[in-house]
């Protein structure tokens, strides 16, 4: 099976190649480091060996060792600087080339998409790409030249030693190959929880006014709060599999180490008599244990990174679809699917005169925009179209519509300018709410803050009624999807009878109301043609 991570979409792609060349420099200075780290120990042993076993000091070896040190720490500093200029480049160019990518699309094809996952994406995924693509590479790399360095060395001293170091490398594989897995599907669920925490947020933060309106805002804060809660768990779900990967890892290395250190020390004791381990001069061994760290220390690094890999690989997977259009913004036929909408549905609209009255439908498949575009019209999204506002004060009828606490009565009238108690009672009347056995008290029904007592049928009948009792024009996202037979014919009825004296418009599935409608706008599937007007 290919690993996800391994695998060569668009995103990925792209990154690889932006880091090619400033990783081959990171892997250059690596390199040095490690040459030097290995160039210290040899010195620092063959100094300290003399010293206990000759009583002397000598300072070419000493001399050497500082050298090494100074020129291992210069490489690995100088590594760490380019790794960390690499990182930003990349991700900056990813940014860059997302942004491009985005301000290609037109608004249908973004709409698609969650508001909140696009913003968090574009600020986390681009440096978990580059983390991914540089640090994490570099980083697989040196897990296979620093042991391969380590061994080298420790070889010509004892062969048997350094078989001992390299008999600990499958158990570490092996443990690899398990916890990986498991990363990547926490790391899967925490990107999830974030998109769905980022998509409510940025809902919630659109829709805070009619929140407020209807007292719920306790309400909301517990939804985020909720999701907050997931993301956290699913982010100490995934640092809690990368520390048990880093301790089983450092496990493995001290049992390895203390493994050779008795060894030696029992050959230069004379308590063992095993190839490789005794007839050591004291330099050699001192030698073999400073340097049996150096080959632990990459796969050390790589568990440090291994969530940067899950990270990387889940960013990637979330990119391809904006890095699969290509940067001019030139459709791709379909993201994850789902079919691209062409960008020419607002200039349509442009060439479709609203009546000042008259019953005006919007219909169309799911997903083409049917309520993306009444919002927009009545104004709740946007300023609103500046004809339609001259038309008056606009009522806003669906399952969000605000309704205060108090009595039925009060709920319908709110907002209402000279309405008495007679009107009040014909519209509840025209609409069923006077006889909703659910509504017990007539208009001296109690309603609880925002609603919370109605179901979604009773909500839009309540805001149909108010409409009534208005001028201005209405707006009606499905009016009639959550009411029996019975309520839904009222509701056209109420609708088609407010469209004599003002405009009504209506986002609906529904053909029976679509058939009373003199003015047509049909959104096309986003596949095909957007929209067409049709006027009778």
């Amino acid at each position: 099976m290919t690993r996800r991570s391994d695998r060569s979409g668009p995103a990925l792609s792209f990154a690889r190649a932006k880091a090619r060349r400033p990783r081959r420099a990171i892997l250059l200075l690596q390199g040095l480091r490690m040459a030097g780290r290995l160039a210290f120990a040899a010195g620092l042993a063959v100094t300290a060996g003399r010293m206990i076993e000759a009583g002397t000091l000598d300072p070419m070896p000493l001399l050497a060792a500082i050298g090494a040190l100074v020129l291992g720490g210069a490489a690995g500093w100088l590594a760490d600087r380019r790794t960390a200029r690499a990182e930003a480049d990349v991700a900056g160019a990813t940014l860059a080339a997302l942004e491009a990518r985005l301000a290609g699309m037109n608004v249908r094809q973004l709409q698609q998409r969650a508001r909140g996952a696009l913003v968090t994406g574009a600020a986390r995924h681009p440096a978990a790409l580059a983390r991914l693509v540089v640090s994490h590479a570099a980083t697989r790399a040196t897990m296979g030249l620093g042991p391969l360095l380590a061994v080298a060395a420790i070889a010509p001293l004892s062969w048997e030693a350094a078989a001992a170091l390299v008999l600990a490398t499958p158990l570490m594989i092996v443990f690899f190959a398990l916890v990986g897995g498991l990363i990547q599907e926490r790391a899967d669920a925490r990107e999830a929880a974030l998109g769905r925490l980022a998509a409510q947020f940025a809902d919630r933060v659109r829709a805070l006014p009619t929140i407020l309106a209807n007292h719920a805002l306790d309400r909301e804060t517990q939804k985020l709060q909720a999701r907050i809660g997931a993301y956290a768990r699913g982010t100490m779900s995934v640092l809690s599999v990368a520390f048990l990967n880093s301790g089983i890892l450092d496990f493995f290395s001290s049992l390895s180490i203390a493994v050779l250190a008795v060894f030696l020390g029992l050959g230069h004791l004379g308590l063992l008599d095993v190839p490789g381990f005794d007839h050591l001069a004291l330099w050699q061994s001192l030698f073999i244990l400073l340097v049996a760290p150096d080959y632990f220390a990459p796969f050390r690094r790589y568990a440090e990174l291994y969530h940067a890999k899950a990270e990387g690989a889940a960013a990637a997977t979330a990119l391809d679809w904006v890095f699969a259009v290509p940067e001019d913004g030139a459709a791709e036929p379909a993201t994850r699917g789902q079919p691209v909408p062409d960008a020419a549905s607002d200039a349509a609209l442009q060439d479709f005169v609203f009546p000042a009255a008259g019953l005006v439908a919007i219909t169309g498949p799911s997903g083409a925009g049917k309520t993306t575009l009444l919002r927009r019209l009545a104004g709740v999204d946007g300023e609103g179209r500046a004809e339609l506002r001259a038309l008056g004060r606009a009522s806003w009828i669906a399952t969000d519509s605000f309704v205060p606490a108090g009595s039925l009565a009060r709920a319908i009238a709110w907002n209402i300018d000279g309405c008495d108690g007679e009107a009040v009672a014909a519209v509840a009347q025209e609409l069923g709410l006077l006889d909703d056995a659910l509504l017990p008290g007539g208009l001296d029904a109690r309603i609880a803050a925002g609603g919370e007592n109605l179901s979604g049928g009773q909500r839009i009948r309540l805001a149909v009624a108010r409409m009534l009792l208005g001028h201005g024009p209405a707006f009606c996202d499905e009016p009639t999807a959550k009411l029996d037979a019975d309520n839904a014919d009222k509701v056209r009825r109420a609708l088609v009878a407010a469209a004599r004296s003002r405009l009504v418009v209506v986002a609906t599935h529904d053909a029976a109301l679509a058939a009373l409608a003199r003015h047509h706008i049909v959104l096309a599937a986003p596949a095909a043609h957007p929209m067409k007007a049709i006027a009778a």
